[in-house]
């Protein structure tokens, strides 16, 4: 295997405070980006004897930060090692809720025992809110401790996993040597049976698949786009229903629109068109209505207003040519007109034009669309 082996420091005992924070720096780095997103660099889980010695440095300069944010990013592209220690404390302040959870148990070949994983009853400061989205950035560098990270994070439903896949690593490694010759063997001597996985399954070997897959270059941009939308999803729905209460016309049938908007699982939504899915096949179900559509504005229509327009915005109404060229260029434009095989007309127009501006180019329909 080419992936490194996570260190286990047997002088971690004599390493000085001021050392493991110096290291705790370069390992963990953090800042608030626009929109009040946290983001949470982490390029080696540290195990529990690591974070235990520097709980405090933890919680009042990073934790304390990252959790006033909205959401967060936590970037495990660059994380290559790691303490299977160290996963419930990671699980643990993104968990939203007090109550236990068996989130993984390890099997180590070398005694032959496994060990049960929970999330923790108590943690220094607080947890992260299970109202803020997280997003778990990965790429195909991401690999053992980090890999199960994300892996638990994604099966429990609390983070987006979006990037890479990873690289399918291992637990833990042991490097071995071959009898008294100058070979060794690299070993995976750890193995993650999870319970969150359903049967076999698990990310060793394998990698965990992202549930939006992109290249790692472009994960963060990605992820930032996922929260700004699920941020401003609640808005959105607020508004629809606004729309729905002032304007639908099958009165009837409102309340229970209504209702069923503010019941939908949008947990799942990653993008618009996953949204306006979502909403459409509420919207037809309940109100058996296939007039009763959203639709995710393309990007030359997003100015247009909510109110009614005083002035149709088409080209047949926007001016009237003057020269004789232009006014039957106009109304080719407008109009598109041809005999099919068989002696039939085809007629089509996209816009209605105003009754003033029709009045004064109807010799030239005439001519040019119903002679034809």
């Amino acid at each position: 295997s080419t992936a490194k082996a996570p260190q286990h420091d047997p002088k971690l005992a004599n390493v000085t405070q001021e050392e493991l924070l110096a290291l705790f720096q370069q390992i963990i780095k953090y800042q608030v980006l626009e929109g009040n997103v946290g983001y949470l660099r982490v390029d080696y889980i540290p195990g529990r004897e690591m974070i235990e010695k520097v709980g405090e440095f933890l919680v009042n300069d990073i934790w304390k930060k990252v959790m006033g944010t909205s959401s967060l990013v936590l970037d495990l592209q660059h994380s290559t090692g790691g303490e299977v220690s160290g996963i419930p404390f990671v699980i643990s302040y993104l968990h939203h809720g007090d109550i236990l959870l068996h989130v993984d148990t390890i099997y180590d070949r070398p005694s032959n025992t496994t060990t049960e994983i929970w999330t923790l009853p108590q943690v220094l400061g607080e947890r992260y809110s299970g109202e803020k989205d997280i997003v778990v950035l990965t790429s195909h560098h991401t690999v053992g401790v980090a890999e199960d990270i994300a892996y638990i994070l994604k099966k429990m439903r609390r983070a987006i996993v979006v990037g890479e896949q990873t690289l399918g690593g291992a637990l833990d490694l042991r490097k071995l040597r071959i009898g008294q010759s100058d070979f060794f063997i690299t070993v995976p001597v750890a193995r993650s049976l999870s319970p969150l996985g359903g049967g076999s399954q698990n990310w060793e070997g394998s990698g965990v698949v992202p549930c939006v897959g992109i290249p790692a270059k472009q994960a963060l941009e990605k992820a930032l786009a996922i929260l700004t939308l699920r941020r401003a999803r609640p808005e959105a729905i607020q508004r629809l229903m606004e729309v729905l209460q002032k304007y639908y016309t099958l009165v009837d049938r409102v309340p229970a629109l209504l209702h069923h908007l503010t019941a939908i699982d949008y947990s799942s939504v990653l993008t618009e068109e996953d949204l306006a899915a979502k909403i459409n096949a509420m919207l037809q179900a309940v109100s058996e209505d296939p007039r009763l559509l959203v639709r995710v504005l393309r990007p030359e229509e997003a100015t247009v207003g909510t109110e009614p327009r005083e002035e149709a915005a088409n080209p047949a109404s926007a001016f009237l040519p003057e020269s004789e060229a232009q006014r039957q260029g106009l109304i080719n434009s407008v109009f598109q007109v041809s005999v099919l095989p068989g002696n039939v007309g085809y007629l089509r127009f996209d816009e209605f034009a105003d009754s003033s501006v029709l009045g004064t180019m109807a010799p030239y329909v005439l001519q040019q669309v119903w002679e034809p």
